[in-house]
């Protein structure tokens, strides 16, 4: 985003012309451009700086319809359910009125006390949602049998390697819109952008081991 602001700088000192610009011209684009950046930053910013830039990732919050394509694919499953970046809880929330005993794991201040007082002021049980201010990728997921995530391309090899090293045999991973670019899925709901992948780590174990036997060979 950051970069995208000074890109909108740069093209729009090329817009105008040499001369120079009005000085209301100029103040109410530099205000326009103020109140974005700030506006963004009240959702993007808090704790962002704490993670490593390769793997950052702004928060974007999940459309209804993939919501609805993540908990077909869960379907049947129960037990603990770890949602990566939470957001504003809307996944935890569906989850845990499907019985699943949820952790949302977001470090946006802002989005996490958003998402706290929307599960007190609807009465959700802090046994069914739980929302923490913690890095994931510091965090040891081994306790969860469920895993969603909606995160970005770029981190999705990284991702799933920490979660080979960590989740059971038994554990369902699902990945909203980006998937694991080197797993085989189990199932898959939705199209375009609203579009969930089902992982089962026993599978995905299984059939990289058989990859790396082959290379081998």
């Amino acid at each position: 985003m950051e970069d995208s602001i000074e890109v909108i700088l740069q093209d729009y000192g090329r817009a105008l012309p040499t001369t120079r610009p009005h000085p209301v011209l100029s103040a109410c684009t530099g205000a326009l451009l103020t109140g974005l950046y700030g506006v963004w930053s009240m959702f993007a910013m808090p704790g962002f700086r704490k993670i490593p830039w390769n793997l950052k990732v702004p928060y974007l919050p999940s459309s209804k319809d993939q919501t609805l394509n993540t908990m077909k694919l869960l379907k049947g499953r129960t037990g603990r359910l770890a949602d990566l970046g939470s957001g504003d809880g809307r996944l935890v929330f569906a989850a845990s009125s499907a019985g699943f005993e949820c952790t949302g794991f977001e470090i946006n201040s802002i989005l996490l006390s958003y998402a706290r007082s929307k599960a007190q002021w609807t009465g959700v049980s802090s046994s069914k949602a739980t929302f923490v201010k913690k890095d994931f990728w510091k965090t040891d997921l081994s306790k969860y049998n469920n895993v969603t995530a909606f995160l970005a391309p770029g981190v999705m090899d990284a991702l799933g390697e920490k979660l080979m090293k960590e989740l059971p045999d038994d554990a369902r991973v699902i990945a909203c819109r980006f998937p694991f670019p080197n797993w085989p899925h189990q199932l898959s709901s939705g199209t375009g952008l609203d579009q969930t992948w089902a992982y089962d780590m026993s599978t995905v174990r299984s059939s990289l081991r058989d990859v790396s036997s082959v290379v081998m060979k």
